[in-house]
């Protein structure tokens, strides 16, 4: 088994509590969301019309996307509610002295 690879997408204050960022991780865009100070990285585009989520309202661990309403779980990517069906994809993310990291 081997270690996940991470990249650091920036520095660990840029995303403030109870707030959202969208980063760019090796093409792709993922989300962080600051929940009370633990932070959790996930798809930026909604499963339903591909909107952004960092775009989208943060209330506890649950996204609201902006678009259609969509809510998913920012710790597992499950989805609270509809229209969306299909969950996002998590990633780890860590704080490493001053930089914001994220699975890659």
């Amino acid at each position: 088994m081997h270690e996940p690879s991470y990249v650091t997408v920036g520095k660990a204050g840029s995303v403030r509590i109870d707030e959202l960022q969208e980063f760019d991780v090796r093409g792709e865009r993922i989300a962080v969301a600051n929940v009370s100070s633990v932070l959790y990285a996930f798809d930026d585009t909604c499963t339903h019309r591909g909107c952004s989520l960092a775009d989208g309202d943060l209330e506890g661990t649950t996204v609201t996307c902006v678009c259609h309403g969509s809510q998913f779980d920012v710790t597992t990517g499950s989805v609270v509610r509809g229209p969306a069906e299909r969950p996002l994809g998590v990633y780890g993310v860590r704080v490493v002295g001053d930089d914001l990291q994220v699975e890659a």
